[in-house]
């Protein structure tokens, strides 16, 4: 396999681990891993400031239109040990991008098509060069049908919201398990039945099912089907 020439396109459900394991593997390959769901949550984070977004989730679309003429998403490695941080019009939006009132709402934002546009552009232009390794939800399926390699990764609900809970906690957070569990469905449901780029499994996907795998047994999974090819 040549480096600098494939595109992995990592697509499945909320919680399924997919930014982790997709990182591990662009380390592992020196690829360049872009953080699809981090734009997303940055665009809602800015249409929650600049409330374009209701308590309800209803959504002024005019307004959206005109915010994303005018926003700024940028990736910088400003993290510790040079990990890679969202940047919102110039301001570290990392930690407040993960909160569940982000989480809430990314979903409804997400299926805008104006927004999905907006993404949809700057991913393209991440993965011009290949040797990139990106997961969100329609990865595979819309932004790049073409990748030479195609993950559909899933997991028990169950499993995934537990996951979700530790990982709020780690975070300081005080989450309620139910909250969450709620959440993470809805999110199945938007993400599913949006009429813009849903959530699906493209044909030609390997699908990693991951509810009682560890990590190290999902990189030495990925590292067979890279060998085998």
């Amino acid at each position: 396999m040549q480096k600098s020439n494939i595109i992995i396109a990592i697509d499945g459900y909320s919680s399924t681990g997919k930014s982790t394991f997709a990182k591990l593997i662009a380390a592992k390959l020196g690829y360049i891993y872009i953080d699809t769901g981090a734009l997303y949550r940055a665009v809602t984070l800015s249409a929650i400031d600049h409330r374009i977004i209701s308590e309800n989730n209803t959504i002024d679309n005019s307004a959206l239109e005109k915010l994303l003429e005018k926003t700024v998403i940028e990736f910088r490695t400003t993290g510790e040990n040079g990990k890679s941080e969202t940047y919102l019009d110039g301001k570290n939006v990392e930690s407040q991008i993960r909160r569940l009132e982000v989480s809430n709402k990314v979903s409804y934002i997400a299926a805008i098509p104006a927004v999905r546009n907006f993404v949809d552009s700057m991913l393209k232009g991440y993965g011009e060069k290949k040797g990139v390794v990106m997961d969100g939800r329609d990865i595979g399926t819309a932004v790049f049908p073409n990748a030479e390699l195609k993950i559909f990764m899933t997991a028990d609900p169950q499993i995934r919201a537990e996951r979700r809970l530790q990982e709020m906690i780690q975070k300081g957070e005080n989450p309620d398990r139910d909250e969450v569990l709620k959440n993470l469905l809805e999110r199945d449901y938007i993400d599913t039945h949006r009429e813009v780029a849903p959530l699906t499994q493209a044909k030609d996907a390997i699908v990693l099912d991951n509810s009682h795998m560890t990590l190290d047994e999902q990189m030495n999974w990925i590292l067979d089907i890279l060998h085998k090819r």
